[in-house]
């Protein structure tokens, strides 16, 4: 406002050269020549931002409409736009579901929350102390720069209690070879857990007839569970 002000009491100075005060301003010469005669025609108060709203809303939803969609809302208040879509009579169409959410946004309504949803989980539910349990995983794989050298397939290890990472190994596969020696290296540096959590995934093995993998033999042998 203070610019489009100061911008006609320069142009509206004798001799003023408009074209270059609209250059100076940044705005074009129509512009400049609006801002001009509306404050001839209006004074100070032409110069305000004007809405943009039209004076007309041809596509605005009939009033029975509306009322349609109020009412049912008033007896299923739970509901959205999808499933109160699908009570409104024939005799109105069916409007989007974004067009009912609107008409209820206009009448001051809004969606209750389901009464049933239980309350969100405030509590943590980590193990006492570490290397209670370890939480292993392979996070996907990625093509390596060096298209010749393979993919990369990054093995984590979590300790469950403090959510420090044990280990982030870069394996070339997801094979049990790579799993025991990075699992190696990281006993030596944390010792031992009393558990180890994973999935039923390959890179643990497929269980034998007496339903354990090589994988969890070889974590029984040194008193870890699985």
């Amino acid at each position: 406002m203070a610019s489009r002000l100061e911008f006609v009491v320069l142009a509206s100075a004798p001799e003023a050269n408009v074209s270059a005060l609209c250059q100076a301003f940044g705005i074009g010469r129509k512009t400049g020549y609006k801002w001009l005669s509306l404050f001839e025609e209006q004074g100070k108060d032409g110069l305000n931002d004007r809405s943009r709203r039209p004076h007309n809303s041809p596509k605005r939803s009939d009033a029975q409409l509306e009322a349609q969609v109020v009412a049912l809302h008033d007896t299923y208040p739970y509901w959205g736009g999808r499933k109160l879509q699908a009570l409104i009579p024939q005799e109105f169409g069916k409007p989007h579901p974004n067009t009912i959410a609107a008409i209820l946004k206009r009448h001051g309504r809004q969606i209750l929350p389901p009464t049933d949803v239980s309350s969100p989980a405030i509590k943590r539910f980590e193990h006492e102390a570490p290397n209670l349990l370890w939480q292993m995983d392979f996070k996907g794989h990625f093509a390596l720069t060096n298209a010749q050298a393979g993919r990369c397939y990054p093995l984590t290890v979590l300790d469950d209690h403090s959510r420090f990472s044990i280990c982030l190994s870069a394996c070339s596969g997801e094979t049990g070879d790579q799993v025991k020696s990075a699992l190696t290296e990281a006993f030596k540096l944390y010792g031992l857990p009393e558990r180890i959590t994973c999935d039923n995934g390959n890179p643990w093995g497929t269980p034998k007839q007496n339903g354990l993998t090589k994988f969890e033999v070889w974590l029984l042998k040194l008193g870890i569970m699985r």
